[in-house]
């Protein structure tokens, strides 16, 4: 395997298993954050669109972790 594909696909595997933890951990963090500033419980669709919030959110910081992560232990991929 080339040393590019190799370092896209480890960035990849990363960003893919630390989607899941790390969009729940902001899902649960923002609806115990507007329970708490608005003093009731969410409803299912206010749940639900946190949840879609926090899947972007997560999406975004995973990838750019992974990526800053995969540079710092294997270095940029050398084309040529």
């Amino acid at each position: 395997m080339s040393q590019p594909v190799f370092f896209y696909a480890s960035v990849v595997v990363l960003a893919a298993l630390l989607f899941l933890p790390a969009s729940k951990f902001i899902w649960v963090m923002s609806v115990r954050r507007l329970e708490r500033k608005t003093g009731n419980p969410l409803n299912d669709e206010e749940r639900a669109g946190q949840l879609n919030r926090a899947r972007l959110l997560a999406l975004f910081l995973v990838i750019i972790f992974s990526l800053l992560f995969n540079v710092s232990m294997l270095g940029m991929p050398q084309y040529g």
